[in-house]
């Protein structure tokens, strides 16, 4: 048989048992009256009762009430509605509510995380359909032209096959580029991609990518600019330690995003500036700006600011995942990118890269 106690009765059988005992000694001595006797025993009983009944009632059962309250939750998977406060904090009683208050945090914080990644999920697998149909249902159109003109025996001339020839290839290569950078953002997340460090004069690559984005800046009459220690003094040529290709890949996103998003007749300049044990590297465009509350969001994968921008990127041969990639190798050099960002007042994106220790010594 299961017998369910209370603080109440619990109390109530220890206050008798007190009670009884001590009237016992009481009638053992003969010097007492009955009337006394008894009265001592109902007072002793109250006494009893009251004194046990708070302590078992505040240091124990309400604690424990309290932690089985918080199991409920746990059970209904309503962790955000635990509470951590109670009367008194007995030591045992303490640590096992602490534990499951904590259980309960990280658990709520595992079932967040789910959701935003889950929703990160939907949104990427949403955005990779889109963006693998638009090359691949382009290209299947001009070549299927050509196709129907061929058995309809109409006769295109060579000219016209060879411009929807060329747009169907020029369709497959943005297909393949996508392919590829998603093949390079799947390495550099599982780490399969190493970074190969060497030192080398990271103003001569910028000046390098200047040379290769020349055109595509002259075409929006953009000048780029380079900020760097005079070659005399003892900050410059400044060399840093890091993958050259893939830190050459971090600046041709960033640069050319500068180019395209800036103004019109605007400038580009690009910042190194030696800080100690590191370089800072700034890309800085004169633009519309970032709105803040997508500054946090616009290194993720396919992750569009406003439609005008996806369409002016698709049709730049970009695949909408620079920025992504960049994040990635820029925190492979166990840095990170910061965007500083005011509307109408451009954009600067900015890192740091280790300096070479030789050159860090000489400094000195």
């Amino acid at each position: 048989m299961r017998l369910n106690f209370s603080s109440r009765s619990i109390a109530v059988l220890l206050s008798v048992l007190v009670a009884t005992v001590l009237t016992a000694l009481v009638f053992i001595a003969p010097t007492l009256p009955l009337q006394q006797g008894v009265l001592a025993a109902g007072i002793t009983i109250a006494a009893c009762f009251l004194l046990l009944y708070l302590m078992f009632e505040a240091l124990i059962f309400r604690e424990v009430n309290n932690i089985y309250e918080g199991l409920e939750h746990i059970k209904r998977k309503e962790f955000r509605r635990m509470s951590s406060k109670f009367l008194f904090r007995p030591e045992p009683l303490k640590r096992m509510r602490d534990e499951i208050l904590d259980m309960a945090l990280r658990k709520q914080q595992e079932i967040d995380e789910l959701r935003r990644l889950q929703e990160l999920r939907r949104e990427f697998l949403a955005d990779v359909s889109h963006e693998l149909k638009t090359p691949i249902f382009a290209a299947q159109g001009f070549v299927h032209t050509v196709l129907d003109e061929e058995e309809e025996g109409n006769g295109m001339d060579a000219g016209t096959r060879r411009k929807f020839l060329r747009k169907a290839a020029t369709s497959l290569d943005a297909l393949d580029t996508l392919v590829q950078d998603l093949v390079t953002i799947s390495q550099l997340e599982k780490g399969v991609l190493r970074m190969r460090r060497q030192p080398f004069d990271l103003a001569q690559l910028v000046r390098d990518i200047f040379e290769q984005l020349e055109l595509k800046a002259a075409q929006r009459q953009v000048h780029l600019e380079l900020l760097e220690p005079a070659p005399g003094t003892p900050a410059g040529p400044v060399r840093v330690l890091a993958d050259r290709n893939r830190i050459r890949q971090v600046l041709i996103n960033l640069i050319d995003n500068a180019i395209k998003y800036g103004r019109e007749q605007g400038h580009v300049r690009v910042s190194l500036q030696p800080t100690g044990k590191n370089v800072r590297i700034s890309v800085q465009d004169d633009g519309e700006g970032i709105p803040k509350q997508h500054q946090n969001r616009i290194f993720e994968r396919f992750y569009r600011i406003d439609k005008s921008r996806t369409r002016e990127s698709r049709a730049a041969g970009g695949s909408g995942l620079g920025l992504a990639i960049s994040k990635h190798i820029v925190e492979a050099h166990k840095s990170t990118i910061r965007v500083r960002s005011e509307l109408g007042q451009g954009t600067t994106l900015e890192f740091k890269l280790p300096r070479p220790k030789v050159e860090v010594r000489s400094e000195k």
